[in-house]
């Protein structure tokens, strides 16, 4: 006899007795319970029925002719479609050694005859819900491994498992692609020998902390060996896998940065090359500045020159006389040798403003370097016939920067700001202040009360090309944001409440060095 007799939305039930009589019991007993019932009156019958339908209980008679409970048993448990179900005998032995043999083969329980509907009731649904449990926690568990497994297959980071040895026990289909091998050829390979070939033994090696120590790593930049002896850069990471305080091994996530370095190299080249163009745009700047200047210049160093000139006149007097009057002789001299400096500090400004900077940045003081350029922009003032003013606050600190090209954005704005204030037919002087702005920069600001700019020319104001002043080229500014972010500081633009324009930059502070202690630094 086999049959499904009553089917169920619950667990399946696969009763196994021959006795005719004992398969009616059970099968009243468990009607009307939820249950899918199947019975089988021989050992053949049931494996067969426990392997197509998988059911969570069998309740199985030992004292069977043929193949008795025992065998039947046994195949349960020796095939894996029907070993997790859970074996409940039933038997009219009652000794130990029968219901000892019975688990050893598997057995999950043992119900001895004549049997009690209630506790065959309890015991079914114990072990029902038991072995449902179990298979819903299998098939999460199954779940969960699929989706870890797409999950590593869709990362384009290599991937390894090591042991506390360094023994590849995992290894994605990332970093087998890396590798140009399949990753299953990478399990069982050593770590350290794979990408560290003969020096697989030499002391401390990437990742080696973290599978002896537990100490978690990342690097950049390593050289890592492939199976076939090439090498490529790359980048890791490295976690310990613990159980409590025990380093059982590591996960290493990695990847080759080839193209990344050479994408770096290739930005550092385009870097460069714009730092030399900005550079030789700005000593091209310099120059035109000089030439729409020269004429002021010519006139300052002629006037030392003419008094040079007098003051010779006068020395030839004063030895040609009979009676020789040392002192005025003297002042005489005086008097030259002051003229030549004059002149000698125009022409060194000049040549020190037009030279390419050879050094790059460099410790300045904020206030030297202003006071060069209101020297250097003394002719523009004349010629405009406005005064420049300077205000530099106590706490102003020394600033990082190169000072040639700090003192070019100064002396444009500056002359900017002189050519604006005698356009407005104004004589208020041009205000340049230095003050602190936070505990990292300076901040030179350069405001006039000159015309102003046009409402819509904010935006624009430092974009190539674009220029208020009918013969400018729109350049200056443009070049002059360059500069001062090449330094590492903003330029920007307000339009004060009383009228005119205010111009600032800002220079980032000179790091404190071990020669000047940080209380003289803030002083």
């Amino acid at each position: 006899m086999t049959d499904i007799v009553s089917e169920r939305d619950d667990a399946t039930i696969l009763l196994v007795d021959d006795n005719a009589q004992n398969l009616k019991v059970l099968y009243e007993t468990l009607k009307d319970r939820g249950y899918r019932l199947l019975i089988a009156n021989e050992g053949e019958k049931a494996l067969a029925l426990a392997e197509r339908h998988q059911p969570e209980v069998i309740l199985l008679d030992i004292m069977m002719p043929g193949m008795d409970g025992y065998e039947v048993c046994q195949r349960l448990k020796g095939n894996p479609d029907t070993a997790d179900g859970a074996v409940v005998f039933l038997s009219a032995l009652d000794d130990v050694d029968a219901k000892v043999k019975g688990f050893s083969l598997g057995g999950a329980d043992y119900i001895s005859k004549p049997f009690q509907a209630q506790e065959v009731i309890a015991r079914v649904a114990t072990h029902a819900r038991v072995i449902q449990l179990e298979r819903q926690l299998q098939e999460r568990n199954r779940q969960l491994e699929s989706d870890q497994a797409r999950i590593l297959n869709a990362i384009s980071e290599g991937i390894y498992g090591l042991t506390r040895d360094g023994e590849i026990i995992f290894a994605n289909p990332a970093a087998g692609a890396m590798l140009g091998v399949e990753p299953q050829e990478l399990v069982g390979r050593n770590f350290f020998e794979l990408h560290f070939g003969d020096v697989a033994d030499a002391g401390s090696l990437p990742v080696m902390g973290t599978c002896r120590e537990g100490v978690a790593e990342h690097q950049r930049g390593i050289t890592l060996q492939r199976p076939d002896g090439d090498t490529f850069p790359a980048e890791y990471r490295s976690s310990p896998k613990l159980e409590e305080d025990d380093v059982l091994g590591a996960v290493v996530v990695f990847r080759d940065i080839s193209a990344e370095l050479e994408n770096e190299r290739a930005l550092d080249e385009a870097r460069e090359t714009v730092d030399a163009q900005r550079d030789q745009l700005a000593h091209a700047s310099r120059l035109s500045t000089m030439g729409e200047m020269a004429a002021g210049f010519a006139h300052e160093v002629n006037q030392p020159l003419t008094a040079i000139s007098n003051y010779v006149r006068v020395s030839a007097r004063i030895l040609a006389a009979d009676d020789l009057n040392r002192d005025l002789a003297q002042q005489t001299l005086q008097k030259i040798e002051a003229q030549a400096h004059r002149a000698s500090e125009v022409i060194r400004r000049i040549r020190s403003f037009v030279k390419k900077p050879a050094t790059g940045k460099e410790v300045i003081n904020v206030a030297s370097l202003l006071e060069e350029t209101r020297q250097f922009a003394e002719v523009d003032a004349r010629t405009n016939q406005v005064a420049v003013e300077l205000d530099i606050d106590d706490d102003v600190p020394d600033v990082l920067a190169d000072p040639i090209q700090v003192q070019q954005v100064a002396l444009n704005l500056i002359r900017n700001a002189l050519e604006a204030t005698r356009s407005a037919r104004s004589t208020d002087p041009v205000h340049v202040r230095a003050s602190m702005i936070d505990a990292s920069h300076v901040r030179i600001e350069v405001l006039d009360r000159g015309v102003g700019l046009p409402e819509d020319a904010e935006d624009k104001l430092f974009h190539p090309f674009f220029t208020t002043k009918q013969e400018g080229m729109g350049i200056g500014l443009a070049l002059c944001r360059s500069l001062i972010q090449s330094q590492g500081g903003e330029i920007g633009f307000e339009r004060p409440d009383e009228g005119g324009a205010r111009f600032y930059f800002t220079l980032p502070v000179a790091p404190v060095t071990a020669e000047q202690p940080v209380e003289e630094a803030s002083e």
